[in-house]
């Protein structure tokens, strides 16, 4: 009897989670769309920044397309990086105390406050490196953010995958290398694209990085990496910060949103194609 009590009230406890954390998510969607609506329409998403003060009228497409632009560049960055890290963790690094470091290091980087990866970011790149402002700096330091959050999370998938086919491949006397590359990486491709995703997303949502390394009040839509650019949540730090508008800062949050997660659902489907 008591262990059935325990066991309803472990469902319970469970089922009740889930409807909070879908209540929560509906409730944010539902109030930034019913706040911002009366604001979203095609010039708004497709239109430049206008009035006095500049912001307060026109659309954000050059801040959608900024947002894009570095998220991708850093997600390009430190997913390369972070499956590199992994994979030398998992499968090539034999030293625990080697191993035990590389971990600590990126936790520790994992905790570091993004204020501060963006001061160390203008530091190294715009004071020390002469670097302007630009997409390619803000890129780079949204990478030493994200390179952590990718890397933990690949090198779990990585271990999660069968490892008797992989035991199996070496024993043929298939490289490791090539076992790696043709049964690892597929057998975990969801997994990486998932990280990825969430990797790219993290990047996307960072306002403190870019506003020291890259992101302006107002430009264009970069047409090279070494121009300035616009980001959806500089551009709504700005608009809530200088209390420009409200109603245009609701609908830029939406915009936002839903951009991250449409890149989620994007790459949650690109990992799921070989299962289709």
């Amino acid at each position: 009897m008591e262990n059935k009590i325990k066991d309803f009230l472990f469902k319970l406890w469970v089922i009740l989670s889930g409807l909070t954390i879908i209540s929560v998510t509906i409730g944010v969607f539902s109030y930034l769309l019913y706040k911002g609506f009366n604001v979203i329409s095609t010039e708004f998403i497709f239109g430049s920044p206008k009035g006095i003060p500049l912001g307060t009228e026109g659309g954000i497409f050059p801040a959608i397309a900024g947002s894009l632009l570095s998220g991708l560049l850093s997600g390009l960055f430190g997913g390369i990086l972070g499956l590199c890290t992994a994979i030398y963790l998992v499968f090539y690094c034999e030293n625990k105390k080697v191993k035990h470091y590389i971990l600590q290091a990126l936790q520790c980087l994992a905790g570091i406050p993004s204020v501060v990866i963006g001061l160390f970011g203008y530091s190294l790149l715009i004071v020390g490196l002469g670097m302007h402002k630009s997409l390619m700096s803000a890129s780079i330091t949204l990478t030493i953010m994200i390179i952590p959050f990718i890397s933990i999370r690949i090198k779990k998938a990585l271990e999660e995958t069968s490892n008797e086919q992989f035991i199996c491949s070496l024993s043929l006397g298939i490289p490791k290398s090539y076992t790696i590359v043709k049964l690892v990486i597929p057998n975990a491709f969801k997994y990486i694209m998932t990280s990825l995703g969430l990797g790219i997303v993290f990047a996307m949502g960072a306002t403190a990085p870019i506003m020291f390394t890259g992101a302006v009040i107002i430009s264009g839509i970069p047409s090279k990496l070494t121009d300035p650019f616009m980001a959806l949540p500089y551009h709504l730090y700005i608009l809530v910060n200088e209390g420009l508008s409200v109603d245009m800062a609701y609908g830029t949050a939406f915009v936002l949103i839903v951009i991250v997660l449409s890149i989620n659902l994007i790459c949650h489907f690109v990992g799921n194609i070989e299962d289709i």
